[in-house]
Order: structure tokens, then sequence, then C-alpha cells
């Protein structure tokens, strides 16, 4: 009986070619369209994911405040460094902020080569720094403990730093002038996105303590040489950056006067967990409109679908007496009407969902601005769509079946 049925169901589609291939269609775009508009959303939430992580992962930078010339009044508020001291408190005090990672940063240091001489941006940052900023080396070791105890006179270089000072020649094991003072390469890292979007490719690493004694920061704000530029450090959770901030700014404040703390806009800083989880709503918000939308064109194709059939149980209506009066069951004809309405969505929806795979597939190939990530399929938004497939489905075939199997054999038969 079943295959009498798609029999029948594959004769009826035929017989109305153009009719059943735009209601598929209707069905076809919206599930591939839930599943692209979702899988956009999703590239953009990765893309951005990915782009913030080049920096480092869950990392807030500080670099500083203002402190109030009189107290309890912040006209005239004067902009302070982080100091030595103040790295060691924070390292010592702080139970929320792990990874504390100091960087004195100059760009003014002349840099010469065997073969070449630029002005590069020298960085001096403790062993720790690796562990809070995405370094990836391409070959030799980064800085350790005795490199920084010993104040040893070794560096890393960034990829275009590498470049320009060794073109087409090995820079591990050679040495270079820094402001004069013999430095040997131990180490050479990768290019970190794009070069010209990530300061890292044209920087130079060398121990903390070296760089205090060697070069330390020139300014008004830094006549002890004992400032920094910033801090790095990493929240002990993912939802304890705010705690960890306030508790660095509580130790900072008593450190340089004794100031409150509380007013977030005297503090110069960069958390990229906060703008994470602003990013993480906004996707969000996006993916449900998104989603929406594509909710809403499926529905509008299964309308079509529950609008043919009708029509098919108008058409068919001399038919469906006849079988009755032959002695087909109500239940009979339930079934194959629900089935035609049920197999025309499903096949429908397989096309959909089979386009949506092939264009994420083409555009994997495709090189996407920085920031946006390759389409892909996500689980949830598939979920929704089988399920929101499955009622449409069910709402095509099993309304108009009804129909027709309510038709009284005697009144089918009167139908011209």
């Amino acid at each position: 009986m079943l295959v009498d049925i798609f029999v029948q169901t594959f004769r009826s589609l035929w017989a109305h070619k153009l009719r059943s291939f735009l209601t598929m269609f209707g069905i076809a775009w919206g599930v591939g369209s839930l599943l692209l508009l979702a899988g956009v959303g999703e590239g953009f939430r990765n893309g951005n994911r990915k782009q913030l992580e080049t920096f480092g992962k869950n990392i807030i930078f500080f670099w500083g405040g203002r402190t109030p010339a009189v107290k309890g009044s912040f006209s005239g508020a004067k902009w302070f460094n982080l100091t030595y001291e103040d790295y060691l408190a924070m390292r010592d005090e702080s139970t929320l902020a792990i990874h504390l990672a100091p960087v004195i940063a100059r760009d003014d240091i002349r840099v010469v080569s065997e073969y070449t001489s630029t002005n590069g941006q020298v960085s001096g940052v403790l062993p720790v720094y690796s562990q809070v900023r995405n370094i990836p080396l391409q070959m030799g070791r980064w800085i350790n403990d005795d490199d920084n105890a010993e104040r040893r006179r070794v560096c890393l270089l960034g990829r275009e730093i590498t470049r320009n000072l060794f073109p087409g020649r090995p820079a591990v094991g050679n040495s270079i002038l820094l402001n004069g003072v013999h430095f040997e390469v131990i180490g050479a890292l990768s290019m970190i996105g794009n070069e010209e979007q990530n300061s890292t490719n044209i920087r130079i690493f060398v121990p903390f303590n070296t760089m205090r004694e060697l070069f330390p920061l020139k300014g008004d704000n830094s006549k002890d040489g004992n400032s920094i530029s910033f801090m790095n450090y990493q929240p002990r959770t993912f939802d304890e950056n705010e705690a960890a901030k306030e508790e660095l700014h509580k130790i900072v404040a008593r450190n340089h006067g004794g100031f409150d703390p509380s007013d977030k806009d005297n503090w110069e800083e960069w958390d990229t967990v906060k703008n994470q989880k602003m990013m993480g709503k906004i996707f969000s918000a996006m993916d449900w409109f998104l989603g929406g939308v594509g909710l809403i064109t499926l529905a509008l194709g299964a309308i079509g679908i529950i609008n043919i059939m009708l029509v098919a149980v108008s058409e068919r209506t001399r038919e469906i007496g006849l079988r009755k009066a032959l002695g087909a069951t109500s239940r009979n004809i339930l079934l194959q009407f629900f089935l035609e309405g049920a197999f025309l969505t499903l096949l429908s929806g397989a096309i959909g969902v089979g386009a949506a795979m092939l264009v994420v597939h083409l555009l994997s190939g495709v090189n996407l601005p920085q920031g946006f990530d390759t389409p892909r399929i996500v689980p949830v938004s598939a979920v929704a769509a089988v399920l929101a497939l499955a009622v449409a489905g069910i709402s095509a075939g099993l309304y108009p079946a009804r129909k027709a199997a309510m038709l009284e054999p005697v009144e089918a038969l009167r139908q011209e």
C-alpha cells in the first residue's frame, strides 16, 4: 500500500510540475536561509574571538591612572605610570589576577644588524608574558628566569623585524645592537594575524630586568627610572574580570596617595574579556534575529505546501469518493494525503540543507576580511530547522489529509 501511495504521490507532483517546484522552492529556501543566516552570525562571532586571541586569551591591559591634585577633587588630576613597586604589590596581594606581566616598551631605540638598521619597538618582559600574550615561536626559545635574573643581553625578534634585520638569512644565533649594546638573538616569532594589524610582528623582546637596567622609561612621569609602560594580566576566571580590575585598582590607588579607586574614568585599561562578553550579547541577538527571519521564511513555505495540498484535495474529490465507494477507509485516505504533504516537505528540506552545506563549503575557500570567519552549519540551528521542518510537514500534510478523509463518498462523487 505504501508503494502505491508513493507512486501516486510522484504522479500527482509530476502532473503539476511548476506548482510543485515553486512550493518545494519555498521550503528549501526557508531551510537554507535559516542555516546560512545562523552560520553567518557564528562566522562573525568566531572571527571576532580569533582576532582578540591574536593578542592573548582573556587578557587585560592596564596602563595606569590619574591622581587628584587635591584629595577628593579630580580637577587638575595628574597622570601617573605604574611602577615596579606596583607590580610587586599586585603580584603579592592579588588573588583574582593571575599571570601578571609588567612591560617596559620604547620605540626610540636604534637597532642595527650586520645587514641593515632601523628603529625598533623594544619591550622588556618577564618569562610569564608568554602565558598571557600570543607568542608563537618559529625557532629558538623564549626568555627564561635565568635570563631575567642575570640581566642577560638576549632578545627575540618579531616576524617583520626579523625580515628587516636579516633579509633571507637566519636570525637565531646572530647578534644585533640596541643603542650600541650587543644582544644575542635567541628566538624568532611566527607571523601573528596580519602584519600591519599586530605590533608584535615589529617588536623586539628582551628580559625585563635587562630593559630596566639599560633602557628605562623616559619622560616627566618616569624620572625615577622605575616606571613600567603597562601591565598585562588575566582574571582568575572569565567572569571575574571586573572583580580583578577593582582589586588591582585598590592596590595601585593606595600606592599613589590613597585616592578613591572607584571612579572607572580615572583608569586607562583595555579589557578583552569585557569586549568578548559585549560582542557575545550582540551576536546572540543577531542569531535570534537571523534565526527568526529564517523561521518566518520556512513558515511561509509550509503555508505554500498546505495550500497546494488543499488544492490537490479539491481537484481529486471525485477520486476520493470513488476510492471510498470501492472500500478505501478514511484512514487510507488520511495516510495517503498526509504522506504526500510530509514527503513534499522533507524532500524540499533536504534540498535546502544540501544547498546550505554546498554554499558553506564554497565559502571555506574564500579569503574573508580580518574579523570575519567562514560561516558554518551551527548544530543548534540545524536542530531548529529539523524541528521546524517536522512541524511544517505535519501541518502541511495533516490538515488537508483530514479534510480529504472526512468527505462522504456520495457527496464526493457528485463533484464535477
